[in-house]
């Protein structure tokens, strides 16, 4: 690390000016017009990422069912350390620096740079060492075994082999986006993506001298591109025309503090939405079974593409959000996450309206077993209209992380767990049907946005605890 940073080019006067006038764009720039310059490109990376599964599934399913299997048994842990280190530990990085570049503190925000790839690289070697001594049990306990579970290992042991690669990687792209630059970021991952279209088959079936690998040469595609992407990323920040540059510092607690305090919390958060998932799953599957279950994980697989869309417009939130409020701005902060709210909020809900109105219209396209269409289209009859409620909440749960505030999130979030499980049991146990668990999941959402929402418009970030 300190022969990276020794090498640190200065950074040039010539240089600053448009740097700088990024941070004025953030700080004065019309507040609509910005945030969907800055919005789009990640709306873009989003979609790339997510085809990023759709390719290697594509792959690995003409080895057979049995590899199938096992990769679908590595998935949900790679996503989740995906979420932890762009989303929560991300956030928090990208919510420190702009907030140090908002307060004029520019020494700080160069500081933050090796605190964040310390945090990050800490937490993907920990992550990786889990999952390598207990993937087997991990994955047995999941369901795997014989050729799934051998499938699985051989999977799991290359991407966690790798996996602090792509920490490192997201603590980059987050020191990027916090200094109010999207656009070079989404073009690295999306060249990464592109690059594992023809590296996947590459490496799974060989070619010429190459041999194939199997399962796991799709693991060494993922590897490779994330190690390709995270030196890309790292070339900007170390030499490139970037306002925050990574040079050697003191390590401070404070600055671990300023990114931990946001990130932890961002953490919690995603925990407590994977948790609400896999517990109402388990109550659709006691009310309707298999067939219950595979409407509402189909159904709700249009909730999860929600995602990318918002952060499309929440990874802008933190950056403008966290350098108003470091500028002491908080109306101008206050009208931005206000204003990124209420766009999502449309958006999500345009999306929910339709669905519910033509459900048919998504589930089809996943099957046409009648019991599953039935059971989708009661989750999408009761919960599309709600979807509006949740893009509002988690627009504003982007913006509180550039605020550094993110105690009203982690209430909404448990009060969405509360409802949907609580509720949902209490309902099943009353009724006796889905249909009630479902509109106790839609009033769960419109909690959760409702209660974020008020608790930010009424000023919440700028009261003492």
């Amino acid at each position: 690390m300190s022969a990276i940073t020794a090498t640190a080019a200065p950074e040039a006067p010539a240089r600053a000016a448009a740097p700088a006038n990024r941070t004025t764009l953030l700080l004065e720039g019309p507040i609509l017009a910005t945030l969907l310059s800055l919005a789009w490109p990640n709306v873009l990376v989003m979609v790339f990422q997510a085809s990023t599964g759709l390719i290697e599934t594509f792959w690995v399913s003409r080895l057979g069912s049995d590899a199938l299997a096992g990769m679908a048994l590595v998935f949900p842990g790679y996503m989740m350390m995906t979420m932890l280190s762009a989303g929560a530990v991300g956030g928090g990085i990208a919510s420190a620096v702009a907030r140090a570049l908002g307060a004029g503190r520019r020494q700080d925000a160069d500081a933050l740079v090796l605190h964040a790839l310390v945090i990050n690289l800490g937490l993907g070697l920990l992550t990786s060492a889990l999952f390598l001594i207990f993937g087997g049990a991990i994955y047995t306990t999941m369901g795997g075994e014989g050729a799934s579970l051998h499938a699985a290992l051989a999977y799991s042991n290359v991407i966690f082999a790798g996996n602090a690669l792509m920490w490192v990687m997201n603590a980059f792209a987050s020191v990027i986006r916090g200094s109010g630059v999207m656009k070079f970021p989404s073009l690295v991952i999306c060249i990464g993506v592109a690059l594992l279209v023809p590296l996947s088959p590459l490496f799974i079936f060989g070619f010429g001298p190459l041999p194939g690998m199997g399962i796991a040469g799709g693991g060494v595609a993922v590897v490779f591109t994330t190690a390709l992407m995270a030196a890309l990323l790292g070339w900007y920040v170390v030499f490139g025309k970037g306002l925050v540059r990574l040079r050697r510092t003191r390590l401070s607690a404070k600055l671990f503090a300023d990114i931990l305090r946001v990130g932890a919390a961002g953490a919690v958060n995603t925990l407590t939405t994977t948790l609400t998932v896999a517990a109402t799953t388990g109550l659709v599957g006691a009310a309707a079974g298999p067939d219950g279950v595979a409407g509402y994980g189909t159904g709700s697989r249009l909730e999860y593409l929600l995602i990318p869309l918002v952060f499309g417009i929440g990874a802008p939130l933190v950056a403008m959000v966290g350098a108003n409020v470091g500028a002491g701005r908080r109306k101008r902060a206050l009208q931005i996450a206000l204003t990124g709210a209420a766009v999502s909020f449309a958006l999500c809900e345009a999306i929910g309206l339709a669905a519910a109105i033509w459900p048919g219209a998504w589930l089809g396209l996943f099957g046409s077993n009648p019991a599953m269409l039935a059971i989708g289209g009661a989750y999408l009859h009761w919960v599309g209209p709600a979807y509006g409620f949740f893009g509002l909440g988690l627009a504003l749960y982007f913006a509180s992380q550039g605020a550094g505030k993110l105690a009203w999130p982690l209430i909404g979030g448990v009060l969405r767990l509360a409802l949907a499980v609580g509720g949902g049991w209490l309902a099943l146990r009353l009724t006796g049907s889905v249909g009630a668990v479902f509109a106790m999941l839609g009033l769960a959402l419109i909690a959760y946005g409702a209660v974020i929402a008020m608790a930010v418009r009424s000023g919440a970030w700028f009261r003492r605890a």
